[in-house]
């Protein structure tokens, strides 16, 4: 071999060497001391075993810098192509450097010319501040910081995950604590994992904030992820540690499509379609003022009750999440009674909403259970926007185009009809009934009172048969279906399964055509 490659080609094992080791040996100890995994094992878990393909390794490297606090590229999950970032805590803190922040762009840009699924792990305090030295040198030559950065950097990576949005899915997962650029790119992304007592997210730190306003708070308490798991709602899935993060960001991936040009992936798990589901004879009760878990409905539908929940710590009183029916991938949205009846409210308005939007975005049909008295009344909801939010589910249901099924369960009272797609005209391919469910304005008991309560002078008996008549025939779906043409049948509790199946099969064609336009204004 010549010396000169031979020389050439140890200079690029050394520096190959380097940036595999980040930090080096002493910051990766001390990370690990923590209970944390470095960017490169958190890849090696999250991917498919020597799936990884690395671009611009090599970046920072001569600057003492090595990858410049970021490791980027490819990778398969179950054998499916994802593109993927983990900035790298041991180098420069993990902070949002020039060459960083244009690696992170790139990565986005290239999921999107290649149209598969983004990942992030993200452990980053945001822009990176230049050191003394570094200060030095701009004020000898007179430069600003952001004199030379081009319109590719973290600051601007936004603006390819905008791009992204509704054409590939776009995934974070917060691995430490984060601030500025590295919650925001996140926030744009399509869902965030958080990891209890690691992760944290805030746009200003405890310490600026007890300088500036003088409140004196913990990370933990200001953007803890227990915090934005069932206050903020910013974090969609609270995970117990690293390892479970990542494996679950794995079950994600399973039931989506790589893009929004194709269909999610078929994963048969043996559950026979035609299997009855008679347990839903007794989980639901008959009177609508008992409460009960709408999980336990959804696990008996759906394949091996394999149910992912999304969102399940924040707005409980709608549960949202994915399913398969026949190894077909389907969004579940359901009212949940065990939590404030299923009354609709704004916090529940915005999950329900996004979570609508995503699935119309990725071929993902929709299955609606609703069990609500209808939106959530009082002062403090009312000031709280809830016409605003309120809005944005019906925007929502009135801009999905995806195969839709609306099943009440029990009840669906007033708004609810609307916020659950049961009146006509919203957009719901089917809906159906229980013959055990009962809908209007109001619950029959109310109506009953409200027409006939002065009249009865408080005669239990009269109001009691004034009730039985209203049930069987006002509140009796079978007789309503008679003369509804909306509702396209009634279904016994036990064939819900097998009926959705075939149901789904009959609409898998469905095709929309809506007006040309630059985009609609939902009411944000």
């Amino acid at each position: 071999m010549d010396p000169f490659l031979e020389k050439r080609l140890k200079e690029l094992e050394e520096a190959r060497q380097k940036a595999r080791l980040g930090g080096g040996e002493e910051k990766i100890a001390k990370h690990h001391a923590k209970g944390m995994l470095t960017a490169r094992e958190r890849l090696d878990l999250l991917l498919d075993e020597g799936s990884f393909f690395e671009i611009n390794m090599l970046a920072g490297h001569a600057m003492n810098q090595p990858g410049d606090a970021i490791v980027c590229g490819s990778g398969k999950i179950d054998g499916r192509p994802v593109f993927v970032y983990s900035q790298d805590r041991t180098v420069r803190g993990g902070s949002v450097g020039i060459e960083h922040g244009i690696k992170m762009y790139r990565t986005v840009e290239r999921a999107l010319e290649m149209r598969i699924p983004l990942i992030g792990l993200h452990d980053s305090p945001g822009a990176r501040l230049p050191n003394t030295e570094e200060l030095g040198w701009l004020s000898m030559l007179k430069r600003s910081i952001f004199g030379n950065i081009s319109k590719e950097h973290g600051g601007s990576v936004f603006f390819p995950n905008t791009l992204a949005s509704g054409i590939i899915p776009q995934i974070s997962g917060i691995m430490g604590t984060c601030g500025g650029i590295s919650v925001y790119s996140p926030a744009l992304n399509d869902f965030i994992y958080m990891i209890d007592k690691t992760s944290h997210m805030f746009i200003t730190g405890p310490f600026v904030v007890k300088m500036t306003t003088g409140e004196d708070i913990s990370m933990e308490d200001l953007g803890g992820a227990k915090v934005h798991a069932q206050v903020s709602g910013n974090c969609d899935f609270r995970c117990p540690d690293e390892k479970t993060c990542l494996m679950d960001m794995r079950r994600l991936l399973s039931f989506l499509p790589l893009n929004c040009d194709e269909l999610p992936p078929v994963k048969k798990t043996g559950d026979d379609p035609t299997r009855s589901c008679e347990a839903l004879h007794d989980i639901v009760p008959i009177s609508p003022n008992k409460s009960y878990d709408v999980r336990r409905v959804i696990e008996e539908i759906v394949d091996s009750r394999d149910f992912y929940e999304v969102k399940a710590e924040f707005a409980k009183e709608v549960v949202t999440g994915f399913g398969r029916m026949d190894g077909k991938t389907v969004g579940f949205v359901a009212n949940q009674p065990k939590c404030m009846a299923g009354s609709m409210t704004v916090n529940s308005s915005d999950k329900q909403a996004r979570f609508i939007r995503f699935c119309d975005c990725f071929n993902i049909p929709l299955v609606m259970l609703v069990d609500t008295p209808a939106y959530l009344p009082g002062s403090s909801q009312e000031h709280a926007g809830i016409i605003r939010h309120g809005a944005k589910v019906l925007y929502a249901l009135c801009e999905a185009t995806v195969p839709r099924i609306t099943l009440v369960l029990r009840k669906a009272y007033g708004g609810g009809n609307l916020g659950m797609g049961v009146l006509p005209g919203l957009g719901s391919d089917l809906v159906l009934y229980w013959p055990t469910m009962e809908t209007g304005i109001l619950g029959a008991e109310q109506s009953v009172m409200l027409l006939y309560g002065r009249e009865s002078m408080g005669d239990k008996a009269y109001l009691d048969k004034k009730l039985v008549e209203y049930k069987e025939t006002y509140a009796n779906p079978i007789f309503d279906v008679s003369s509804n043409i909306n509702v396209e049948d009634v279904v016994e509790p036990a064939r819900t399964r097998s009926y959705l199946i075939r149901a789904f099969e009959m609409l898998a064609t469905k095709t929309v055509v809506r007006p040309a336009k630059r985009h609609g204004n939902i009411p944000l």
